[in-house]
C-alpha cells in the first residue's frame, strides 16, 4: 500500500510534472530502502548514490568513496532533490576511540562530500534534506523538546551539532532540512528488532531508573514525514522527526510486555549497564530526550502512529 500524500495525489490525477528527480545517499539503509520504495511508487526518479555498484531502480546509479572523498558524480545539476541518510549507527558497537572516530567521520565527510557536489553545481538541487538525531538536545529529563530548544551536552549532541554545521550550505537557492530522528521502530530492523526476542521470552525490564524518556516514531511514519518535508515548501531547519507520544523507558517497557503478554519484571541497574557497555549506555540508554515534532504538526502532518501503543500494536501483529 503507498504510505504518503504524493502517492495519494498522483492517484487522484495530481501533475506528473512536479514529480522530481532525487538523489538519496544512505538508500540500502533501514530508513533508506522504505523511502526508496515509497518514492518510486509515488512516482519519483530516484536514484542511489552509495559504495558499490547497486541495481539501478529508475536512474542510474553512482557510487562515491567518502574516505577518499571521491565521486562518480561530478555535480548535482539535473536533479531537483538530494536526501542524506548516510550515517553509521551509534549503537553498532561499543564506544572505543577507533569507534567515536567511526561515527563522527561517517557523518561529516558524507555530507561534506555532498556539499562539495552542491558547489560545484551551476543549478544545485532546489531541496537538500540531511538525517540528524534528536540526540542533539543531550540528556534533558523531563524538559519538552522542540526544535527551538538548545544543543546539549555530550558526545551525541557534539556529533550532532558538527553533523548539522557540515549540513548547512548557505546558499539561499536551496531550502535545507535537518531531520532529527528519534528512534525508528519497525520489526524488520532497528532497535524494535532486537528488543522483541528477550521481551518474548519474558526476559523485559527497565533499564536504570525508568524514568528516562523515549523519543520514538514508526518506520512509516519516519519516511511518510521524510516526504512530507520534501513537498512542503514551508518546512526549512530543524524538523524533530518524532512521534508526539514520548514516553518514559518505565512506560514503553509496560506497552511492549502487554502487548506480547509477557512479564516485564527484571531491571537493569544503571551501574551494570555502564560497566558492560561503557558510555554508550549513558548516552544511548539511560539520557532522557523528551522531543516534540512542533514543526511536522504545525504544518498539518498527520501521524499514522501517534501513540505508541498503536505502533506496538501493528509490529506484534506483522
Amino acid at each position: 500500500m503507498i504510505e504518503n500524500s504524493l502517492a495519494d495525489k498522483a492517484e487522484q490525477g495530481w501533475n506528473s510534472k512536479r514529480f522530481m528527480k532525487i538523489l538519496i545517499s544512505g538508500a540500502s539503509g533501514f530508513i533508506g530502502q522504505r523511502l526508496v520504495k515509497m518514492l518510486t511508487e509515488s512516482g519519483h526518479d530516484v536514484a542511489r548514490l552509495g559504495r558499490g555498484t547497486t541495481r539501478p531502480i529508475h536512474t542510474q546509479d553512482f557510487v562515491w568513496n567518502i574516505e577518499t572523498g571521491t565521486c562518480s558524480l561530478k555535480s548535482l545539476d539535473g536533479f531537483d532533490a538530494v536526501i542524506n541518510l548516510v550515517g553509521e549507527s551509534v549503537a553498532a558497537r561499543r564506544w572505543t576511540s577507533a569507534q567515536k572516530k567511526r561515527l563522527v567521520d561517517s557523518r561529516i565527510q558524507s555530507t561534506a562530500l555532498l556539499a562539495k557536489l552542491f558547489k560545484a553545481s551551476a543549478i544545485p538541487p532546489k531541496i537538500f534534506l540531511s538525517a540528524s538525531a534528536v540526540g542533539v538536545y543531550g540528556n534533558r529529563g523531563d524538559e519538552k523538546l522542540t526544535e527551538l530548544s538548545s544543543p546539549g551536552i555530550g558526545f551525541l549532541a557534539v556529533l550532532a551539532q558538527t553533523w548539522e554545521q557540515s549540513a548547512t550550505l548557505h546558499d539561499s537557492r536551496i531550502r535545507q532540512v535537518l531531520m532529527r530522528f528519534g528512534v525508528v521502530l519497525d520489526p524488520a530492523g532497528g532497535a524494535l528488532s532486537k528488543m522483541l526476542l528477550p521481551f518474548k521470552l519474558g526476559l523485559g525490564g527497565t533499564l536504570g531508573s525508568g524514568r528516562q524518556y523515549f523519543s520514538w516514531i514508526s518506520l512509516a511514519d519516519a519516511c511518510r514525514a521524510i516526504v512530507f518535508c520534501l513537498e512542503n515548501q514551508k518546512i526549512s531547519g530543524p524538523v524533530n522527526i518524532v512521534a508526539p507520544d514520548a514516553v518514559t523507558n518505565k512506560e514503553f517497557t509496560a506497552t511492549l510486555g502487554k502487548e506480547l503478554q509477557r512479564p516485564t519484571i527484571f531491571k537493569l541497574p544503571s551501574l551494570v549497564l555502564k560497566i558492560v557497555l561503557g558510555e554508550m549506555a549513558e548516552a544511548l540508554l539511560l539520557s532522557s530526550q523528551r522531543v516534540y515534532p512542533e514543526k511536522l504538526i504545525g504544518a498539518g502532518f498527520e501521524f499514522k502512529h501517534a501513540k505508541l501503543v498503536d505502533c506496538i500494536k501493528l509490529k506484534v501483529e506483522e
